[in-house]
């Protein structure tokens, strides 16, 4: 299977120099290494449209569980530095924020950087599992400049964060991204965005959003992505497409017309989604924007004063206008603690399950780790996760954090899960058409060039799998389990994987997004 939707045929790759050479009839070539993929489907190596997976390659290999759930997969490109957050560009007046901003998702691992050079030089000594086709945070450009402070940015601000995303993408970053439901970038008005999204202009790469809100506030949102990519004149990528929260379930028909009229109009318009009914993200997002003003620092304050507290409480009753409140969506019993290093023991269980107040004992978690917390939330309905799948314009796209602990499983079982779960055992979608979703629908999208198609002089990255056995065996209680199935999985003509036994090579690159 090429990666273009087209027919499987049956066919010999041949692989020379990290490129494919030939593909056909290969039975009277020799090769240095031979694999027999009689009864399996041969295909490009998938790309994950969506993960965090930015610092992953430097945990210690006493997580090799975790810096490998994506190659087992036969993920061999993560699109990483979604939803506004990136390790770089640390260069402006509040430069050490950058690492502020990260430190929920990285525990600190390393970083931050000036630039995304520096980010691709210090990364790819550590060695890689995967490829990396980082984009650029607009988190990241306005902590840099304004920190977390709540205020649009002066005309000197903002031509100072154009100027780190014009930098970024000219250094090969393969977007520009937005977490607008995340400080600082919920404090960003829309024409802030736009003025930044220009940057983007001519170089073919999206403008890709966490929008402002999915749940009850989720049209307007769409409707506001849709804005910025019309009055920047460039292409809108949606990240992990929902409706959530009970009382938002089957507003995906909703959302997707905005989106198809989009398309019709002549705008290009993309957008990712994982295969799952629950979400996964930093614990401190439930907090309405007014609390995480200014930094950890003084949201730990905040949790600390009395009279903030019964205000953030309130919040979580009554909402606000323009805010996406979490909680209410998930309730106490539909968040789960996902990663929380310096509380290991709650791991695994729910917030109504903490203390006799959750919303205390949620907030003194929040206060006493910092925020380096990360949970699982349930909100969504699977007939939209269908509905968006199955859209033509959706491509695949795990949202992975790579924590220790007790991560999502989509981390581990994103892409075995579309191939089993919903090709094989529910005909969602045909086997092609995944492949597509998973393979050249992500590349043309994020500009990477001779990847996500089986064609001659395209690079080798190859994954081999068994259709009738692959799937994915990853749960919420066991959420690092490796998938059945995948045979072997091969990185720019290096064997990376084979029969479930990784090889020494690391042979991933931080690539640069190409036109």
């Amino acid at each position: 299977m090429d990666g273009t939707a087209s027919p499987a045929r049956r066919a010999d790759v041949g692989i020379s120099g990290g490129r494919i050479e030939a593909v056909g009839d290969l039975r009277a070539a020799t090769a240095a290494e031979t694999i027999d993929a009689t009864g399996h489907v041969v295909s490009p190596g998938f790309i994950d449209a969506h993960t965090h997976g930015d610092l992953a390659m430097l945990l210690p290999d006493a997580h090799l569980d975790v810096k490998t759930a994506e190659l087992r997969q036969g993920v061999t490109t993560e699109v990483s530095g979604n939803c506004g957050f990136t390790p770089f560009p640390a260069d402006g007046p509040h430069a050490a924020d950058v690492g502020a901003l990260m430190n929920a998702l990285t525990d600190g691992a390393a970083g931050p950087w000036p630039d995304l050079a520096t980010y691709r030089d210090a990364v790819g000594r550590a060695g890689l599992f995967t490829n990396v086709a980082p984009l650029v945070g607009h988190g990241s450009i306005r902590a840099a400049v304004l920190g977390f402070a709540d205020r649009a940015p002066s005309a000197g601000e903002l031509a100072l964060m154009v100027g780190l995303a014009e930098r970024a993408l000219a250094q090969g970053a393969a977007g520009l991204s937005t977490g607008l439901v995340y400080a600082p970038g919920f404090f960003a008005a829309t024409e802030e965005l736009v003025a930044i999204a220009r940057a983007l202009r001519g170089t073919g790469r999206p403008y890709v959003t966490h929008v402002r809100g999915e749940t009850d506030m989720v049209a307007g949102s769409i409707r506001e992505a849709i804005r910025v990519g019309r009055e920047a004149g460039v292409a809108v990528h949606l990240s992990h497409h929902k409706a959530a929260g009970k009382a938002n379930w089957g507003r995906t028909a909703e959302t997707l017309a905005l989106i198809d009229a989009a398309r019709a109009e002549g705008l290009d318009v993309t957008l990712d989604v994982y295969p799952y009914t629950a979400g996964s993200t930093v614990l401190h997002s439930i907090l309405p924007p007014w609390a995480l003003a200014d930094g950890i620092d003084a949201m730990v304050a905040r949790l600390g004063d009395p009279a903030s507290r019964a205000r953030i409480k309130h919040d979580f009753a009554d909402g606000l206008p323009g805010w996406q409140n979490q909680q209410r969506a998930a309730g106490w019993d539909g968040i789960v603690i996902a990663a929380c290093a310096g509380r290991p023991e709650l791991e695994g269980r729910r917030a109504d399950e903490l203390g006799d107040e959750p919303a205390d004992a949620v907030l003194d978690l929040i206060a006493e780790q910092r925020g380096r917390v990360t949970m699982i939330a349930y909100l969504m309905h699977q007939d939209d996760v269908d509905r968006v799948i199955a859209h033509p314009a959706s491509m695949i796209g795990s949202d992975a954090i790579p924590q220790p602990g007790r991560p999502h499983p989509r981390l581990a079982g994103t892409f075995a899960r579309i191939l089993g779960h919903y090709v094989r055992e529910r005909g969602l979608l045909d086997l092609p058409t995944a492949v597509r979703k998973m393979t050249a629908l992500p590349a043309a999208r994020f500009g990477l060039r001779d990847r996500g198609v089986l064609a001659v002089g395209a690079v080798a990255d190859v994954v081999v799998f068994d259709p009738a056995t692959v799937g994915d065996r990853a749960t919420y209680e066991k959420p690092l389990l490796t998938p059945a199935g995948v045979h072997a999985v091969v990185m720019a003509g290096t064997v990376a994987l084979r029969d479930d036994a990784l090889r020494p090579a690391r042979a991933g690159v931080v690539l640069t997004s190409e036109r």
